[in-house]
């Protein structure tokens, strides 16, 4: 796929050996550029204050501010900005935390640097990536969320209210500042998520969910 620019990556991680080699091994990704790094996710907000990432690459436990409030603050303040998750800690409370509190990823830090560039450039894209080891709690937290929409991420969820209010793909790819073709590739995902046949099915179910 070719992409336009360099995923532009904002690198959270508290120990400085690390994130330096971190840095150092996505430097040589293709069409990853690490354009600021942060050791907690009080450090990673100030960045994010002046510097525009499309994509949060953080640790999990970190002092001061660690990866789920880190998730959660960008999720709250700078929606649209997915966050990644990388870490050595796979406890199922740790996922469940971290996915609740809107994360768009969980790698575990043994995963390869090939692995690592395909899930940054394709939570950017609207994905969500799942280390298969931990799949289970991911798929523990989605049986314990109440509705269908809990399999959608975020920017899914965006589209879906506005296909609920009637909106056509050019409506909402104007309202959301969007190629209609990205909006297509939405619905397109939403529909095969919630098994719908069509967009008609499709509005009155995403109608049913959000109005409950």
């Amino acid at each position: 796929m070719i992409r336009e620019h360099a995923t532009r990556v904002l690198l959270v991680e508290d120990q400085q050996l690390i994130r330096r080699g971190l840095a150092m091994l996505l430097a040589t990704t293709d069409g990853v550029d690490v354009v600021a790094e942060a050791e907690d996710g009080l450090g990673a907000l100030d960045v994010l204050s002046t510097t525009t990432p499309d994509v949060v690459l953080t640790d999990a436990r970190m002092p001061r501010m660690d990866g789920v409030e880190l998730t959660a603050r960008c999720t709250r303040d700078h929606p649209g900005l997915p966050v990644l998750v990388l870490t050595t800690f796979d406890d199922d409370a740790l996922v469940q935390a971290v996915l609740t509190a809107g994360a768009s990823g969980f790698l575990l830090k043994d995963t390869s640097v090939e692995e690592l560039g395909m899930a940054l450039h394709a939570v950017v894209e609207g994905g969500m990536v799942i280390d298969p080891r931990v799949a289970r709690a991911a798929v523990q937290r989605k049986r314990t969320v109440d509705g269908p929409l809990a399999i959608l991420t975020r920017r899914e969820r965006v589209v879906a209210e506005l296909v609920a209010q009637g909106l056509t793909n050019a409506d909402i790819a104007a309202r959301l500042v969007l190629a209609e073709g990205t909006v297509k590739n939405h619905v397109s995902a939403l529909l095969r998520k919630l098994d719908e046949r069509d967009r008609t099915s499709l509005a009155l179910t995403l109608y049913k969910a959000l109005g409950d």
